[in-house]
């Protein structure tokens, strides 16, 4: 059991996996829309998911070439369900996750096939990233 808990407790030990979680807590994602979202590589966000994933946090379904996560609706591990509700409970005041959040307001506003193929481009030239941004986006796996 202390394995399991481990498994879970690491994954959320990173804080761009934090970001991700918050993100998901809006629903269903794409991981194009995280990746422009974070401004991280799609390999990198690919990593954290597969992390998330294998802690029982997220679930994935896929839709032809398009895979989407969304925050995990079975305990596949017994303690995801308590990690998930501590998340949810903390950093709605927390300026990078504010950030995130007007991100994804606009990367929604993108039709998904032009956003998967041109990325945060796709946002256009205003797009930056806010000082508080890009504090929390370390590229750690």
């Amino acid at each position: 059991m202390l394995e399991t808990f481990e498994t879970v407790a690491k994954a959320v030990a990173d804080p761009s996996r934090v970001r991700i979680l918050k993100l998901l807590e809006g629903g269903e994602l794409c991981v194009c829309q995280i990746t422009a979202v974070l401004d991280l590589t799609a390999g990198t966000v690919s990593k954290h998911l597969a992390a998330l994933k294998t802690a029982g946090l997220v679930q994935q379904r896929r839709d032809g070439k398009w895979a989407y996560y969304r925050l995990a609706e079975r305990a596949f591990n017994p303690y995801a369900p308590t990690f998930l509700r501590l998340v949810g409970a903390a950093l709605d005041d927390d300026p990078t996750v504010a950030e995130d959040r007007r991100l994804l307001a606009r990367v929604n506003a993108v039709p998904l096939a032009v956003l998967c193929h041109q990325g945060r481009a796709a946002l256009g030239p205003g797009c930056q990233v806010s000082e508080a941004t890009a504090a929390g986006n370390g590229e750690s796996s």
